[in-house]
């Protein structure tokens, strides 16, 4: 029987990881860098799970082998190419039969293969545990500003010799707006985002800033997880200023694309109410005029001025100015003391 062990982050880097669940659970989420290798489909999985529960434990096993011995010469070979001579570490929902499987066939043709102790499940129980209380061993610097301001364009491109970067915004595949899903592709589950998340923070160097985008509670559909809301709003808020005309500019520059012009539609539909008759109505004629720059202005001043950052109850601990990136970034630098 192949040894068990516990869930530490050195194994992402030294090991293979293999998931022996099903494609549905690891569309789920999965540990960082896995690959799927079911041992069972998702229909499997459940007459499996209903003979369990109506006839007991061997029915369900012997049902298992029926359906899955055939697929274990290719189940090997799929694990021991990915592996490229790494030792395996495979995992199932809560370290039970299916990542036992995979493990005694490795173990049968002499592979290095070891078991993650409970599984996903257990996994999952230290991430839950890293964001209920959060603590960040640097400083986490938060930039604030109106949209269009730049801020992930400049976030992305800040030297990553000097900061960590976290881009919520990418990572949820979402820009937190009302029209902040167009091309960016289905948000990951909910899971699977707290987990990207936790790797990001994982992978952060001990020795420079991380530095994020101010969100609000849910970007999209997805949440930030415990209390990393509460810890960003405690940290170092940077507040970005720019023009309208320059937020203008960004705007129409990102958005500007044929295959948006639906998507926006739908999008402009959906925040009909709040923008009121008449002012949807002028964007709407825009939007089918792609008008993008009058979309761009009149969305700035009718909603997302009025919308975000209405009340800020905070004072920031520093203001840069982006209407140029590199000389924000000396601002930036100054507010965390990199500079004097």
């Amino acid at each position: 029987m192949a040894r068990t062990i516990p869930f530490d982050p050195s194994l992402l880097e030294t090991h293979c990881i293999i998931d022996a669940r099903t494609p549905l659970e690891f569309a789920e989420d999965h540990l960082p860098g896995a690959i799927n290798v079911p041992i069972l489909t998702d229909a499997e999985r459940v007459e499996i799970g209903t003979l369990y529960k109506q006839q007991g434990p061997q029915p369900a096993r012997v049902r298992g082998l029926e359906l899955t011995c055939h697929r274990f010469p290719a189940i090997i070979a799929t694990v021991t190419e990915a592996a490229k001579g790494r030792p395996v570490l495979v995992y199932c929902w809560r370290g039970g039969l299916r990542s036992e499987s995979i493990a005694l066939l490795l173990e049968m043709t002499g592979y290095p293969v070891v078991k993650l102790a409970g599984g996903y499940k257990s996994f999952r129980s230290l991430v839950t545990s890293f964001f209920a209380s959060v603590s960040l061993p640097v400083q986490l610097v938060v930039l604030h500003g109106m949209t269009g301001s730049g801020k992930t364009e400049f976030l992305q491109q800040l030297p990553a010799e000097r900061y960590t970067t976290i881009d919520l915004e990418g990572l949820a595949r979402h820009r937190g707006s009302a029209f902040g899903s167009l091309g960016l592709g289905e948000q990951p589950p909910q899971k699977r985002f707290e987990t990207l998340l936790w790797n990001a923070f994982r992978k952060a160097p001990a020795d420079r800033p991380i530095v994020v985008e101010g969100e609000s509670k849910r970007i999209g559909r997805v949440t930030l997880p415990g209390d990393l809301y509460e810890v960003m709003a405690a940290s170092t808020k940077v507040w970005c200023e720019v023009s309208v005309g320059t937020r203008v500019k960004r705007l129409s520059a990102e958005y500007a694309r044929e295959e948006y012009r639906q998507p926006m539609a739908e999008a402009l539909e959906r925040i009909r109410k709040k923008l009121g008759g008449p002012q949807y109505t002028e964007l709407q004629h825009k939007l089918a005029a792609w008008d993008i720059p009058g979309v761009a202005q009149d969305l700035i001043e009718q909603y997302y001025d009025k919308l975000y950052y209405r009340v800020r109850k905070w004072e920031p601990e520093g203001t840069i100015n982006l209407e140029d990136y590199a000389a924000a970034e000396k601002e930036l630098a100054v507010i965390c003391n990199e500079e004097s």
